[in-house]
Formats: structure tokens, sequence, C-alpha cells
């Protein structure tokens, strides 16, 4: 296997769901499953091979899932930027999701459901209970494309199947159930409209890399009906502050399907009242994140009795009760329908985070701050580009994310203001976090949080 690694540690650093840039892996192949696919009309089979691959440069090790089909090499005619390499001489590996061998024994898995074996490791489909998908040989006559631009999985959607579906194969694997499966199923089966039906997904097992011992079981990979002419939210705010189009009422529609995913979440899961250990762990991520952002990003370093303040104020006003979240919230997570209207997507949260910290209850707030940084982004994106149209951007800003504050509150039944001293907070502790990483991978965007931060600060909170 020693040829394997070689090459899988040539090909995965340039692949945008690689989490350590800047080095190169420290490969261990840690198990492996396989199964075999019919190629059409030959009565020959493919073999796929899905390698889980532990990265033991990182700290702590990342588990990565990396689908291989094995061909002739003088048959391929895949994308070079696909070919994983040739550690076999006359064979050479293709990535998964690109060959379309692959993509049919997915679909299968998925939807017909059994198991696939190799050493150490298996890999068990799951169709959804009680969701019509198409005739049990649809698969073999999917037509599958690859999601373009996606950092941290890989997404296939299969068309030409009866319900057009879209499957997302987790590259960086976690022990638990992942929650873009579990959140996701929960809202559906409660039937919120507000997120798409789940189709099913694939469940695995593999050895336990945290302890060297016993195995683990976590999601591979999930799937769910693709909706046809959607377009994403941030592409429709996008275009409206562009065209100076009042965004108010879309806004304020979005607010109130947020607020109505977030009541059924707290039906769906357990809610829990805040504790003083919350206020405290809480109070320290917030003070760890704004000094690391000093360091790094020195135009805010003076702002931090200001950045104080605004926390303690969030410290002493009652907080709401915690419950299940979606935890990466922003315009890219939610879809528009034109027969649904706002669907919401991905609910897998930070995928960097440990899946322990991503499964806990939370504030709801999160995600309403989340979403206003990132109205402030669609406004500051276009300023960036055009500085004449400051105001006019600025002023789609504030009225967008009044708006969206307005139809959360109206649903949720809470007094919401934009400057509720924890909202405030977590809008505050999000464009620090924003602050660190446009200062690390896109300097010239760094103007948007730090604009963010400066009217935070300075703005009085109203009385609790």
């Amino acid at each position: 296997m020693d040829s394997t690694l070689a090459c899988l540690a040539a090909w995965m650093p340039r692949q945008r769901w690689y989490a350590a840039k800047g080095r190169p892996p420290s490969l261990r192949l840690l198990a492996w499953w396989d199964f075999e696919v019919a190629v059409d009309g030959t009565g020959d089979h493919v073999r796929v091979r899905t390698f889980l691959v532990a990265d033991e440069g990182a700290l702590p090790a990342v588990l990565y899932q990396i689908p291989v089909v094995e061909r002739a090499t003088e048959t391929v005619t895949a994308d070079p930027d696909h070919v994983i390499g040739s550690p076999v001489p006359g064979t050479t590996f293709i990535d998964g999701p690109f060959d379309p061998a692959y993509a049919t024994g997915l679909l299968e898995l998925i939807t017909r459901g059994g198991t696939a074996h190799g050493p150490q490791a298996t890999a068990v489909g799951r169709p959804a209970a009680g969701v019509p998908t198409s005739a049990p040989s649809g698969a073999d006559h999917a037509v599958a494309r690859v999601v373009s631009g996606e950092q941290s999985n890989t997404s296939l959607i299969f068309e030409g199947i009866g319900t057009p579906v879209i499957c997302k194969v987790y590259r960086q694997l976690h022990a638990g159930l992942n929650p873009d499966i579990e959140l996701q199923g929960a809202l559906a089966a409660a039937g919120s409209p507000h997120v798409p039906r789940p189709i099913g997904a694939i469940e695995g097992t593999w050895p336990d890399i945290t302890t060297a011992h016993g195995t683990v079981t976590g999601s591979l990979a999930s799937a769910q009906e693709f909706l046809p002419d959607v377009e994403d939210a941030w592409r429709v705010a996008l275009r409206a502050a562009a065209a100076g189009e009042d965004f108010r009422e879309p806004a304020r529609a979005l607010g109130a399907a947020t607020a109505d995913v977030h009541l059924s979440l707290a039906q769906c899961f357990p809610t829990r009242s805040a504790t003083a250990a919350d206020r405290d762990a809480t109070a320290a991520t917030w003070e760890r994140r704004f000094a690391i952002a000093s360091a790094e990003v020195p135009a805010i370093a003076g702002q931090h009795d200001a950045a104080a303040a605004v926390y303690r104020r969030a410290l002493e006003v009652p907080w709401p009760p915690l419950q299940r979240i979606h935890g990466d919230y922003h315009l890219g997570q939610v879809l528009r329908s034109p027969d649904r209207g706002w669907i919401v997507v991905d609910f897998e949260g930070e995928p960097l985070r440990p899946m322990a910290e991503r499964t806990q209850p939370d504030f709801a707030l999160r995600d309403v701050a989340g979403m206003l940084r990132s109205f402030d982004y669609v406004a500051g994106s276009l300023r960036l580009g055009d500085p004449d149209r400051a105001d006019a951007v600025r002023a789609w800003a504030r009225d967008a994310r009044g708006a969206f504050v307005e139809g959360y509150a109206a649903v949720s039944g809470t007094g919401l203001d934009p400057r509720h001293p924890l909202l405030a907070a977590l809008e505050l502790d999000k464009a620090v976090y924003e602050a660190i990483y446009e200062a690390r991978n896109r300097p010239t965007w760094v103007a948007i949080p730090l604009r963010a931060i400066a009217r935070l600060v300075e703005r009085p909170a109203p009385v609790a």
C-alpha cells in the first residue's frame, strides 16, 4: 500500500476539502471497503474501493474518505485534475465522484440499501423511510454531475431517474450521526416545509483513531431531493442589492422561515437552560477569539475595552433556552424555490468543529447573528467593487437586516431587537472571527468585518 499512499499524499493537498493547506500529508491507511459495479452492456465489473486515510500530521489527526475507481490506464479518459495516480503499472486511480461507476454504486447503496465490506470497515446503505424514489433499476440510468465550488465535501446531482437527487459525500469523517442527516431528517418528519425531503444515507463503521482500539460508527454520505429551478439566497440578495431593489419583504420572509425552523428544532430535540458554566465558557470563548484577532489584525486591538463592554452586557441579561441550531447559517445555506419559498440546507454545522461540539444545544440567536453578518457581506462585497455606492448598499443592508429580525420576531414570539445585548455580542463575535479569517485568506476583504466591529462596539445597547 506504500505506492497508494504516495499517490494520495501527492494528490490530496490540491483538493479543496483537504484541511491542512501548506504542508504535505502524513498518511496512514486505516481501512477500506469495496463494491463492484457492472459496466453497461459488457458483462464486466469495475471495482470501487473507498479508502479511509488518517492524516496524522494534523493535531488531532483528521480522517478522510477517498473513494477510488480503478481503471486500466489505456482506457482512462478522465480529466487529469481527477486522476489520483498510477500506484501499479497499467492501473490508474480516478477520484470516485468523477467516475460514473462510483456514482452508480453510490446511488444504488443509498436508495436500495445493502452493505459493502472491507478490512476493518463496513458501509451500510439506509434508504429513508416512506420517501418515494426512482424504480429499482433507476440508478443504472441516472446521469450524475459533480457540484463545483464546495469546500468541505463533494456532492453529486443525479437526474433522469424521476425524482432528482443530490448526494453529499463527506470527505472528513467523524464518529456519530452527522447533524446534516439528523436535523434535516427530524424536520422533514415533523412536516417542516423549509427543508428538502431526505432520500437516504450511508453509515460506516471503522477503527477509532482517537483511542487506537475499538470501532466507531459515523456518517459517510447523505442524499436528499434535488429541487429544480432554485437559486441560493446569496445570489438572490447580491443581485437585488446590486440593482438597488428593495429586499425587505424577502428578508422578512426569510426571518420568518428561520424562526419556524428553530421552533421545529426545539420541538424535535431537547432544550435546556443555560448554566453558570455555559456563561463562563461563552465569555472565555469571546475573550480568547478577540485576543487572537487583536494579534493578527492590529486595527481592532484598541477596541478591546469597548468589545468587552458589549460582551459584559450580554452576560448580564437573561438567556433563552439552548437548543439545536443550524450552526453555520448564512445566505449561501438557503435556497429560494419558486414553489416553496425559502429552503434551508446544509445542517452539518461548521465542518472543522468536532462533531461532539456541533451537536450540542446552542443559542438560536447564533443563527440569527450569522444571517445578519451575511447581509452585511452582500453590501460589503459590492462596496469593495464600487466605493461610490457605499451609502446606498449600506442602507440596503440596514433595511434587509431589520426586516429579517422583524420576520424572525413575529414568528418566534420574541421581542427581538437588532441591538439585543446577546444578539449584539454574538454578531460581534462572528465579525471578530471573520476578521481573523479574512486576514489569513482574503486580506482585501478584511475591511468588511472591521467596519462591522466598529459599528457594534460603538452603538449603545437598549435596556434589556
